[in-house]
């Protein structure tokens, strides 16, 4: 299969858990509005997401990949095999010991790390600290499936845990459902929808196991020891544990800012799940592929190869992330009023998440560039670089936060997050410019130009076409605004592909070989 169809198929499987997450944050807007359980719900969720995203899919698989990937190119399955075996046991005593600890003193880091300003509120700081003990056990099982992950994406077998998390969103949609049927208390929809996250992580571990076992590879747990290999993981693990883990501490710095405006926390999750949609399609998709890729291009010495897969992620990205950044910067509003504006969310709602969301857009292209350029850091085990172009990334978010909150509220926060996306971002490309690492081809530098010229176009069509239509559909249905959105995006799509595929800024070809190939499959 081309890295192209690879792509595809880990982003439509990624798009398919995103739209049902669409679903699931609409009929949580409905429930619980922007109300204290929603701001506790998410601010608990948040915590283990953060571990997950800093030791599970950000320092363990940015170091376990290339290590792993490597030895399976260089000494084979066995060696690879033992490998895993040793990695899995050291893992599981790390992740029971950090969920005893988080358990025992969850309310001191509610106080310190969650949300420090619910303190000022007894009732919401008790349900935070409840919701995240019941939570935090979802950590020990995304943490072990990213590690399953890894093998499978090692053997290039991408598809079936990019389709995992479509569990979590099938499980709480459930609960949702029978909430709204049966009308239950604010309280008990958030400590139900906590225990479907834990069950939904324990679903997802079945099913990456099954993966595994399909697959055909068997390790076998061994007792946990510092082995020479675990030592070598280990430390690429450790600056690994910031670099990977970036755009949730970006986002733990604005939530506990973010916690001294009532409602801010959920209208930024709101926020965030939009403009996570093109993010996942995309920038994750190119992450899944792109990382066990070039380190078994680069292990088996193959430098034209390692080339070729950063051109073609450097265009595919692009090609889908700047006109979607356009498109939610100039018009968000219609995006957010069709997903979340019903029952308790108003069109207040709708307005104050609309302006978050724009901020947020403007940073799209960088977070995707971040997953594109970090794997030629990455699988070359040069973890520090990142690491410290991450924590100037920190500093950059944390100093906007505080400077943009008092004048601009919670849009302030997501302007910051996007500030500080581009700093990184551009460190990064400068960095492997510089070592000659990675220099974009000159085919690849003008496609990327016309891609921008094709995105001004179509944004100027879409907010032509959003001044135009904007008083009916404040004015209209639900069914109305959903023709006026999906008009909007019918036309944006129609001049921004029909103006690349025209001027080249796509490759025609490539293109269409790979519809060809997956239209036979």
């Amino acid at each position: 299969m081309s890295l192209l169809g690879k792509f595809l198929g880990v982003g439509g499987a990624t798009s398919a858990s995103r739209v049902l997450g669409f679903a699931r944050e609409a009929m949580i807007a409905a429930a619980l509005g922007a109300g204290p359980v929603a701001d506790a719900f998410y601010a608990a969720l948040r915590f283990p997401n953060l571990f997950r995203r800093l030791f599970a899919e950000g320092a363990f698989n940015s170091a376990f990949v290339p290590i792993f990937a490597k030895e399976v190119e260089q000494n084979g399955e066995a060696s690879a095999a033992k490998f895993a075996g040793e990695v899995f046991s050291v893992l599981a005593l790390i992740l029971f010991a950090l969920t005893v600890l988080a358990l025992v003193f969850m309310p001191a880091f509610a106080a310190t790390v969650i949300a420090p300003s619910f303190r000022d509120t007894p009732e919401k700081f008790d349900l935070t600290v409840l919701l995240a003990r019941i939570m935090f056990p979802y950590l020990a099982a995304m943490s072990l499936m990213a590690m399953l992950t890894g093998i499978l994406n090692s053997f290039r077998r991408y598809f079936l845990a990019a389709l995992a998390p479509v569990l979590l969103n099938v499980v709480l949609i459930g609960v949702l459902a029978a909430a709204l049927v049966q009308g239950w208390a604010d309280r008990t929809i958030g400590v139900t929808l906590a225990i479907g996250v834990v069950v939904a992580g324990l679903l997802q571990l079945g099913l990456v196991i099954y993966g595994i076992a399909r697959l055909g590879f068997r390790f076998a747990p061994r007792q946990p020891r510092l082995t020479p290999q675990i030592r070598r993981l280990l430390r690429l693990a450790a600056p690994a544990a910031l670099t990977g883990g970036i755009v949730q501490i970006n986002l733990v710095i604005g939530q506990i800012i973010a916690s001294r405006q009532d409602g801010a926390i959920a209208l930024l999750n709101y926020a965030d799940r939009i403009y996570q949609l093109p993010l996942g399609i995309i920038g994750i998709a190119i992450g899944v592929v792109l990382l066990p890729e070039l380190a078994r291009a680069l292990g088996a010495g193959e430098q034209k190869t390692a080339l070729t897969l950063q051109n073609r992620s450097l265009e595919f990205g692009l090609a889908l992330t700047v006109p979607a950044a356009v498109a939610l910067a100039l018009a968000p509003t219609p995006f957010v009023a069709v997903i979340y504006e019903r029952g308790a969310f108003t069109a207040e709602t709708t307005a104050a998440a609309s302006m978050a969301l724009a901020a947020f857009a403007v940073g799209l292209p960088s977070f995707v560039l971040v997953k594109i350029l970090q794997p030629g850091f990455f699988a070359r085990e040069d973890m520090r670089t990142p690491m410290w172009f991450s924590l100037v990334s920190l500093v950059v978010n944390a100093a906007g936060s505080l400077l943009l909150f008092p004048v601009y509220g919670h849009v302030g926060i997501a302007a910051a997050t996007s500030i500080a996306g581009w700093a990184n971002a551009l460190l990064l490309a400068a960095t492997l410019w510089h070592r000659d690492h990675f220099r974009p081809s000159a085919e690849t530098l003008r496609r990327t130009a016309m891609m921008i010229l094709c995105s001004v176009a179509m944004g100027a069509a879409l907010y032509a076409g959003w001044a135009w239509s904007s008083a009916l559909f404040t004015a209209s249905g639900i069914l109305i605004r959903i023709g006026i959105a999906g008009a909007l995006i019918a036309v944006s799509m129609a001049v921004y592909f029909g103006l690349a595929l025209a001027t080249g800024a796509i490759d025609r070809t490539l293109l269409g070989r790979t519809l060809r190939r997956r239209s036979a499959q």
